[in-house]
């Protein structure tokens, strides 16, 4: 047996057997490309599986080094990947700049971090394990954009290149190319993809049948991006690499293809997603962020739960009895917040505090958790277990704290001030929350009103209004 059989032996006793299935299909029978920053969620829609249990066992891939996990900071106007990161501990929280769109992003890690895993080169080599030995356009599409990008295939991507592309070439370092063009009564755009360099031709005017120049240096010296206006009509332009290694510089006009391509879209794995993901902390608990580490989520859904006279319980029942019936209710928790796509961040005492990515898996986790605690006091024949719940929604910051991912920000404090409002087995949950389109599906199907309060939260400056879910 090799080593990746081996590997691949404990991946099926770990991971969903179907996951697990399609995944060896992909490793031995798919092209080459296809095992490049896969995208998990298309991969999971393509195959019909759980999408939750697909993320599992590519987690357990690359735990097992059967894939390696990249962190791609994405530039939300083009979908390029600013920068490739085998970890999130080197994604930087300043501005990243993007000079095909000439604009500069602070990253977050709700859309311009995406979680791609490409095959382990001792698994399987593919092309893109050497990207600089890719055709020009298969580097564009496997290593510029981002497994986001809804790219057009076959004939269709080269009708795009015939229509907006109007000359490209490889430059070997250190090497000059001279190019004759014809200049279009369009915004032109020069653009390298291994240099992140893109220069601006704004072409307008009266037509001129005089040659004009316009000559393009490539270093590693990111300079600012710049326009030039330029007249229609033939241009020499001059490409200069100064670098160490090949460009692949294309002159294209910015017409409505390539807009259209630079803005198709379609869902990937975020590392918002990913944190908010049971497996991936149960696997890396130690391992997602350094100790000086801030980085920014936009909107991030916080669940707290805390046990309703839990003091009173082990007084009534005994410290044996108590343990294990509060050790039981923990199970429940995990599970079902495992079960809605969402992660457990901490307990304290007989408290929980998890995230989801969205308001609605948060929602139905809460729903679930109420249900479940019935039914366990429904087996021991008592009340004993009662859960007080509280949501928030909001921006975060993602920080280490005790060798442990965790969160930082006013969001978390409302959130935990929310679940304080609970008594018996309300669920309560702020507008942002309750106001967002599948809550309100949920609560319809489940047939339940939730009902609005105003609280003045200690700590928090203004009264809230907060939704009691009876």
């Amino acid at each position: 047996m090799s080593a990746s059989e081996a590997r691949f032996a404990v991946l099926r006793q770990s991971a969903d057997p179907e996951a697990v299935a399609a995944i060896e299909r992909l490793v031995t029978d798919a092209p080459d490309a296809a095992l490049n920053r896969v995208n998990v969620l298309d991969f999971a829609r393509s195959h019909h599986l759980n999408e939750e249990r697909t993320i599992a066992a590519f987690l357990h891939t690359a735990r097992l080094g059967l894939f390696d996990l990249s962190w791609n900071v994405l530039c939300p106007g083009c979908g390029g990947v600013l920068t490739s990161n085998a970890s999130l501990k080197t994604v930087q929280r300043e501005a990243y700049s993007c000079a095909l769109c000439a604009a500069g992003y602070e990253p977050t890690l709700d859309e311009m971090v995406e979680v791609a895993f490409t095959v382990n080169p001792r698994v399987r080599k593919i092309a893109a394990h050497d990207p600089h030995s890719l055709p020009m356009w298969d580097y564009m599409r496997q290593m510029f954009w981002g497994s986001g990008q809804d790219l057009p295939q076959g004939t269709a991507f080269d009708d795009f290149l015939q229509e907006a592309v109007i000359e490209s070439v490889e430059l070997p370092p250190g090497e000059k190319a001279y190019l004759s063009l014809q200049l279009p009564a369009h915004f032109v755009i020069v653009f390298d993809p291994i240099t992140h360099s893109a220069h601006f031709l704004d072409v307008q005017g009266e037509p001129t049948r005089e040659r004009q120049s316009f000559e393009v240096v490539f270093n590693k010296v990111h300079a600012p991006t710049g326009t030039v206006t330029m007249r229609p009509g033939p241009l020499r332009l001059t490409l200069d690499n100064q670098t160490d290694q090949r460009v692949l510089p294309a002159v294209y006009v910015a017409s409505d293809a390539l807009h259209h391509l630079l803005g198709k879209r379609k869902p990937f794995l975020t590392a918002k997603r990913l944190l908010s993901n049971q497996t991936f902390r149960d696997l890396y608990r130690t391992e997602t962020l350094d100790i000086d580490q801030r980085l920014k989520i936009t909107s991030l859904t916080f669940l707290f739960t805390d046990l309703r006279g839990s003091t009173e319980l082990y007084e009534r029942v005994g410290d044996l009895v108590a343990y294990d019936m509060v050790k039981a209710h923990f199970q429940v928790l995990h599970a079902v917040v495992a079960a809605e796509a969402g992660a457990v961040v901490k307990t304290i005492g007989d408290a929980v505090m998890a995230t989801f990515p969205t308001p609605d898996r948060a929602i139905a986790a809460a729903l679930r958790m109420r249900e479940a605690m019935r039914e366990l006091n429904a087996q021991n024949q008592r009340e004993d277990l009662v859960l007080k719940i509280g949501l928030h929604e909001g921006p975060c910051l993602a920080v280490s704290l005790n060798d442990r991912l965790d969160y930082f920000g006013q969001t978390v404090n409302i959130a935990a001030r929310v679940q304080g409002l609970a008594t018996a087995s309300s669920i309560f949950a702020t507008e942002p929350v309750v106001e967002h389109p599948g809550v309100a599906s949920l609560l319809q199907a489940a047939g339940l009103t939730a009902l609005a309060q105003c609280h003045q939260l200690r700590g928090i400056a203004n009264a809230l209004t907060v939704f009691e879910i009876p």
